[in-house]
């Protein structure tokens, strides 16, 4: 019996966590597959996969971890949490590539956020995992790259490694115990899945615009009209901030811009002056802090 692993799963449970086991030094879970599932136990009523296994009952998890030495896995959607995800950088990535941990750093930048404070994890392979409590009403699923290069996120339908975890290369460990917070308006703006709206995926743009600049017009201002409340401000800020770098380029005109992001504002149901206020301080910093054409 590894007493180590079974209090990492026992800690992980006690902070309201569903964990169910990783095989040993391994990522990938201990239990059975759909087509070797014999019915019986927990799969009675029909074969259940790790996520609807994963628990936070003390007695089951001392259970199945006597039964060898397994890594812990935490299913992030039963947890009510979203794992931001930093990748350290790859021996087969391009020479200037950024880790995870630089991306995020950027994207804060970008945004006039700072890196939130959270309870954070190092990975056997010298990343790092932040964990978010998942906002209420909210069903966020997985993403790879939304938020940069080298960052996925894990939320339902995903799991991640707990720290205790032992895999060959090294050891997940707590580099900050500090309780997770609620995941950030601003960073949920990035993740929600975007509602396409006809209407606004057929709005015309200029016919000088480049072909990336009207994808992006068109996708930013259907991400502001499907956007919920509580996340309406952020998700408009963010794309005026998105979009103001075309207007130092001429891909976009800035009348074009402010008339698409006010409109889908207002779809989503923010009040004129409320729109007009925000997309044009958004508007002036992008284009204040970029110039020529994006890359």
């Amino acid at each position: 019996m590894n007493t180590r692993l079974i209090t990492a799963a026992l800690d992980a449970a006690e902070r309201g966590w569903h964990v169910f086991p990783l095989r040993p030094r391994d990522k990938r879970p201990a239990l059975h597959g759909e087509t070797s599932c014999t019915g019986t136990g927990d799969c009675a009523a029909g074969h259940r996969k790790w996520e609807q296994r994963a628990t936070t009952d003390p007695a089951r998890i001392r259970k199945a971890w006597s039964a060898g030495a397994f890594n812990v896995g935490i299913a992030t959607g039963p947890s009510g949490l979203v794992v931001v995800d930093l990748d350290p950088v790859k021996a087969k990535d391009p020479k200037g590539t950024p880790d995870g941990v630089t991306s995020l750093q950027a994207l804060c930048e970008r945004a006039g956020q700072t890196v939130p404070t959270t309870y954070r994890t190092r990975t056997a392979s010298g990343g790092h995992h932040l964990y978010f409590t998942a906002p209420g009403g909210a069903r966020l699923g997985n993403s790879a790259g939304r938020l940069g290069t080298h960052i996925d996120t894990r939320a339902h339908g995903g799991y991640v490694v707990g720290a205790g975890s032992v895999l060959p290369g090294g050891a997940y460990e707590v580099v900050d115990p500090t309780e997770p917070v609620p995941l950030p308006e601003w960073l949920y703006a990035i993740l929600a899945p975007r509602q396409q709206s006809r209407a606004l995926m057929a709005a015309p743009v200029p016919v000088r615009a480049s072909l990336y600049a009207a994808a992006a017009l068109r996708a930013e201002t259907a991400a502001v009209a499907g956007a919920g409340e509580g996340v309406r401000n952020w998700t408009l800020v963010r794309a005026a901030r998105a979009l103001g770098r075309f207007i130092p380029s001429g891909d976009l005109d800035r009348s074009v811009v402010e008339q698409a992001l006010n409109s889908a504002g207002l779809a989503a149901g923010l009040r004129e002056n409320e729109c007009r206020a925000a997309v044009a301080s958004a508007l002036n910093w992008s284009v204040a802090n970029n110039s020529g054409r994006p890359a």
